[in-house]
């Protein structure tokens, strides 16, 4: 039984340590771990374990963007609106809304950011990509890019390792480049270049060596160089990847704004999970006895878990999403209640206890792990389809399904183990939940 309570000790030890980590500030020196709800900037990388708030918790930026082009169709309004979602998506403002308003009009609002000429900077480019000649011809375009990804090293052999934008051409795009090649080593020196040019601004000029003027480069990859932070190379491979609008944007207005639903909106959120989790452990605790007291101890683990997993990737957090996290939380509680049954149908039985707890856990496993899965399918389907407050919603409840499981099966069961050990068979199975009189019957 010593044994059993030292295991036990441990766990809640660990589960308060992972909990307080979650929730409040830790500085160890310079480093600094934030609360999950804790205000940093989204953009700061020394001060990871926040969650992003989205716009309806804590405000940020609207931008209304119209389309420089006459006659323009549904057709092109509906990639203009897919292009900016995928930017927004891959710069990492998942919770971010683009809508059309009228027929040549783009709103966009952006939480966190309350800069709205940032707002502007990020999404006003419109990432023309041009590959040009000595001669002012363009050779290849962005039409030609297959890919654009941020990487670091060296991009000549002599040279220091640099932040730079590796680009993968398409088939068409390996051929023009061949082409482009052999005319610029033949054009003689300081002609035997091809100019990257982005948005008009030349951000690279690398030269071609003479001796390929028979063959030229026959490769699908170029680079793009310029002195790049890992955050601007990630920025302009995000936005070469995006893909070219249609047309160019004209900017009609940007603005920053407050939470829409409340400077307190978040609290009173979080107010309100905090009583229907409160409400979730005194039932499983009172109608589960031990089972109950396991289930409360490993739930806490799970939310300090999911909390701290959220602020580390930097979830882009919104009503919606908290809803997935306490969703989650009662695929948690389901599962145990779902195991608990088993324990008791076990010790109706005639089994011993450990001998009910595990038959119980085996006699479970398949019913949690198939409603976890089909949930999980779920999930993964509204992020892939969805957008914006949808696809934040998916990642709580996925993330949430993950953690949860993996506490429900392990996490639970090594504490029922152990309180087991520390009752023993003294206490009488009634503290298990086992309805006594039914026992007898």
């Amino acid at each position: 039984m010593g044994k059993s309570i030292a295991k036990l000790l441990i766990v809640i030890v660990l589960i308060a340590a992972i909990v307080y980590g979650a929730f409040f500030d830790i500085t160890i020196g310079k480093w600094k771990k934030p609360g999950v709800f804790t205000d940093v900037e989204s953009g700061d990388p020394y001060k990871v374990g926040a969650v992003i708030k989205g716009l309806d918790l804590t405000g940020g930026s609207v931008i209304t963007f119209e389309a420089d082009a006459d006659n323009v169709t549904s057709e092109q309004m509906s990639t203009v609106i897919t292009i900016m979602r995928t930017r927004l998506d891959s710069l990492g403002y998942n919770e971010a809304t683009v809508r059309s308003q009228g027929d040549t009009k783009i709103v966009i609002e952006m939480p966190s950011i309350t800069d709205p000429d940032e707002a502007v900077r990020v999404l006003g480019q419109t990432a023309q990509l041009r590959f040009v000649d000595a001669d002012g011809n363009e050779v290849l375009n962005g039409t030609d890019v297959k890919s654009a990804t941020r990487q670091f090293g060296q991009t000549t052999e002599l040279g220091a390792a640099e932040n730079y934008v590796e680009l993968q051409l398409n088939d068409s795009g390996v051929d023009k480049f061949t082409e482009a090649t052999k005319k610029a080593a033949a054009a003689g020196e300081g002609k035997n270049f091809i100019a990257i040019v982005l948005d008009e601004t030349v951000v690279s000029q690398p030269f071609v060596d003479p001796k390929l003027a028979g063959t030229g480069i026959n490769s699908g990859s170029a680079i793009i160089t310029g002195g790049f932070t890992a955050e601007g190379a990630q920025e302009l491979a995000s936005l070469i990847s995006a893909g070219q609008l249609p047309f160019n944007l004209n900017l009609v207005s940007s603005s920053s704004v407050g939470a829409t639903l409340g400077e307190n909106a978040l609290e009173s959120s979080l107010v309100a999970s905090a009583i229907g989790i409160a409400i979730v452990l005194l039932f499983m605790l009172i109608l589960y006895k031990v089972c109950g007291l396991a289930a409360d101890i490993a739930l806490f683990g799970y939310i300090g878990v999911l909390m701290l997993v959220l602020g580390l990737l930097r979830v882009n957090l919104t009503l919606p999403g908290i809803a997935g996290v306490i969703l989650s939380i009662g695929m948690a509680v389901d599962a145990n209640v779902v195991i608990f049954e088993r324990i008791k149908e076990e010790i109706r039985s005639g089994k011993t206890i450990r001998a009910s707890i595990n038959s119980g856990f085996k006699r479970a496993f398949a019913a949690i792990i198939d409603s976890n899965v089909t949930t999980m399918i779920t999930a993964v389907v509204l992020y892939v389809i969805g957008s914006g407050t949808i696809k934040g919603f998916a990642i709580t409840l996925g993330l949430g399904i993950v953690i949860s499981m993996f506490t429900a099966i392990f996490v639970t069961k090594f504490i029922l183990v152990q309180l087991s050990n520390i009752f023993g068979k003294k206490a009488g199975f009634y503290i298990y939940g086992a309805n006594k009189k039914k026992e007898e019957e």
